[in-house]
């Protein structure tokens, strides 16, 4: 698979006029960002020692530091770790340390908190070293913006964009990373799945015939909650800490959780889509301050007129599901099984998905795709070819940030609407201490606003 072939940045043939000033505009942005910094030449193809920082300590930054250093084409090392929460950065390096023994080459003066942590940490390494994003979304494009102008590869994870603005600045710097030959991966690890991988080859190939529908399902229990701010806690700490919680640092739980269904049922159509119509609303959230709903329904459409429908729910008590679903008009096709990995993906000649019907299934067990995600990464790093997966997670993210907002606003959203939505959750992001206040603010009882459909047409909140 050509993982980093562009994808179009629009589902439309022609560019408008209005979106080719917003990318212009992006691309100055990025450019002033850029200016007067000295750009350093990427890591030279078969050198040794590759180099990794990991800004964003939590859970899915270890576990993507794992997968770095467990790749096996030459030698690597994590030699520095930055983040707000001492805590967090402490659990990691002793997990790591545990792990990868002298791999991990992280002494105390390597290991830096504090919103300028991802200068210092980067700082550490030279050109063509690896720089992993794994904090709240909010903070890509500040820290994508320094990988380039350090001349670092980069891994971030996904969303990338969590809004319209932060969209179009992404998009630009996707194009300042190819001007510098940089690899960049972003943590849509199911596009590396060998199982997807043949299952998309063979709908395209017509195995089920046009593909006519598409489905998918995250259902589970209650998730994205937020209680009362601790005192001791700043409100920014406290935002980023709960940032499933907050629009502006995660694009909430419907960007955050459902992405990866979006883009995996995207790839199968071989397209993105041009609208949505959604819903959802707050139902049973309890004495919960975050901004999420706790359902969501989404109908997007394709150019063909072709309609993929994602439905979300985090309740208790209620029917869970994980899974993705493709109809075509001689078969049908599982996605995904019960959850990202394994995918356990296979082929039937009808609508019913039974053992009977079956035509085709992966062999199992499969490989993790979130192991093969960073093979592929460190590979193309070491053989210097191609690979940047930077404009495709930006526009994954953006269809998927459209479905949340036709859900919160109640209005039909196109792709472009979204992307030339100027409302930006966070602006002053590239300029937070541990002394600036939050984006979003509190009222006298202590809640935050929330998604109004029907009120507010033109933003979120």
């Amino acid at each position: 698979m050509n993982t980093h072939a562009p994808a179009p940045l629009s589902p439309d043939t022609h560019l408008t006029s209005r979106r080719v000033f917003i990318q212009r505009t992006g691309r100055l942005a990025a450019a002033s960002a850029l200016a007067g910094v000295a750009l350093p030449r990427v890591h030279a193809a078969g050198s040794d020692l590759i180099q990794v920082a990991l800004i964003g300590c939590g859970g899915r930054g270890t576990g993507a530091a794992d997968n770095a250093l467990s790749t096996k084409s030459g030698p690597i090392k994590l030699v520095a770790m930055s983040d707000v929460f001492a805590r967090k950065l402490d659990g990691s390096y002793a997990s790591l340390k545990k792990k990868f023994g002298d791999r991990v080459d992280v002494p105390a003066e390597r290991r830096f908190i504090g919103f300028d942590g991802y200068r210092q940490a980067m700082d550490c390494l030279k050109a063509g070293d690896v720089a992993i994003f794994a904090t709240p979304p909010a903070f890509r494009w500040v820290h994508f913006t320094y990988a380039i102008a350090k001349g670092l590869n980069v891994f971030m994870e996904k969303p990338v964009t969590v809004d319209g603005p932060t969209t179009r600045k992404m998009l630009a710097l996707a194009e300042e990373a190819d001007r510098k030959k940089l690899k960049v991966g972003v943590g849509l690890m199911v596009r590396h799945c060998k199982g997807r991988q043949e299952l998309h080859d063979r709908i395209l190939q017509g195995e089920i015939g046009d593909l006519m529908l598409l489905r998918a399902y995250r259902m589970g229990g209650a998730a994205g909650t937020a209680g009362p701010r601790p005192a001791d806690r700043s409100e920014l700490l406290y935002q980023i800490q709960r940032f499933h919680a907050f629009l502006w640092a995660s694009g909430g739980l419907f960007s955050d959780f459902n992405i990866h269904q979006i883009d995996e049922c995207c790839w199968m159509k071989n397209g993105w889509p041009i609208q949505a119509h959604g819903s959802g609303g707050r139902h049973f959230r309890g004495n919960s301050v975050d901004q999420n709903f706790d359902n969501y329904s989404v109908e997007y459409t394709f150019a063909d007129g072709t309609k993929f429908f994602y439905i979300g729910r985090s309740q208790a008590g209620c029917h869970s599901e994980f899974a993705s679903y493709g109809h075509g008009t001689k078969g049908s096709a599982i996605i995904s099984t019960s959850s990202h990995s394994p995918g356990r993906v296979r082929l039937f000649k009808g609508q019913n998905f039974t053992r009977a019907d079956m035509t085709w299934a992966f062999p199992q067990p499969e490989p993790s795709p979130y192991q093969l995600e960073w093979d592929d990464l460190i590979e193309a790093i070491r053989q210097d070819t191609p690979y940047n997966e930077t404009q495709r997670g930006a526009i994954a993210s953006l269809v998927t940030s459209m479905g949340r907002m036709a859900a919160h606003t109640g209005q039909i959203v196109t792709y472009d609407d979204m992307l030339n939505c100027e409302h930006e959750f966070a602006p002053s992001v590239d300029a937070f201490t541990m002394d600036s206040p939050a984006p979003l603010q509190a009222d006298a009882e202590g809640r935050y606003p929330v998604p109004a459909p029907g009120q507010n047409k033109t933003r979120e909140y």
